[in-house]
């Protein structure tokens, strides 16, 4: 690996440098980080990412925008409804950083191209998907491999940023995504019940009660209106705000960042 950064890229990242140390951005640059999923999460920490110096960055993402994306996901404007998800953020990562290196993976993760696109050679895996089963899996399989993952929870349905926090996944409280994802955990992948277990995964997570949308167009904080087998999905399902799910994704960022320098004793 080297050691020298070009000048241009010393230019760009020098704030970076005076805030984490030059040994750190010279690890930054060498960093090879995945991220599954580019919605109203994986946007900012793609955002977050590429503007931190990280230097190869494995993007999986299949969806196209759509104008639903416009209240919380960067990529989201006139101009781009309908376009590639995975080709927009690709091509902004590399506006910021010309010198970056971004694998463009049009796909869905699933159980079948996990092991085929995430591997030993990644440094730090970051889940910004929504299916619980998947999660569960990309959990169990990271673990296994000794390639560090952070996950993060529900976003919909909150309004206040300041009550995101990340913790272990086995001590995170009110996100009932993230507890199914245990649930899935202790069922299908023989994890222990313990409730004092660490799971050794970070979870980014709100504490916010979730606020549910009712028929009538207004909201309360309880889901015992909706009728079974309502389906909660992108059109009509839970509203979503920027500054939280922006604030999800730089908190997701910032720990995956935290854990790769922790790991080469920078921090």
């Amino acid at each position: 690996m080297p050691t020298e950064l070009s000048a241009a890229y010393q230019q760009r990242f020098g704030g970076i440098a005076r805030l984490y140390g030059q040994e750190s951005l010279i690890a930054l640059s060498q960093a090879h980080f995945v991220l599954i999923g580019l919605g109203g999460v994986g946007t900012w920490v793609a955002e977050a990412l590429a503007r931190s110096g990280i230097g190869k960055i494995t993007l999986i993402e299949m969806d196209e925008v759509c104008t639903t994306n416009t209240n919380r996901q960067l990529h989201a404007l006139q101009s781009t409804i309908g376009k590639s998800k995975n080709q927009i953020i690709t091509e902004r990562l590399k506006d910021i950083n010309p010198d970056i290196t971004v694998e463009s993976v049009e796909d869905f993760l699933d159980e079948k191209n996990m092991t085929q696109l995430i591997g030993s050679q990644h440094h730090v895996v970051i889940d910004a998907i929504d299916a619980a089963h998947i999660k569960a899996r990309l959990i169990s399989y990271c673990l296994a491999i000794k390639v560090r993952l952070i996950t993060i929870g529900s976003s919909g349905g909150k309004t206040d940023p300041q009550k995101i926090k990340v913790a272990d996944l086995g001590h995170t409280e009110n996100d009932p995504m993230l507890a199914k994802i245990r649930t899935q955990l202790y069922r299908h992948f023989n994890f222990a019940r313990d409730t004092n277990r660490k799971f050794r995964v970070d979870a980014v997570y709100s504490t916010e009660q979730m606020i549910y949308p009712k028929p009538d167009g207004s909201v309360c904080m309880s889901k015992q209106f909706l009728q079974e087998g309502v389906k909660l999905d992108c059109a009509g399902g839970f509203g979503s705000s920027v500054m939280v799910t922006g604030t999800f994704g730089f908190l997701a960022a910032t720990r995956a960042i935290e854990r790769y320098l922790e790991k080469r004793n920078l921090r």
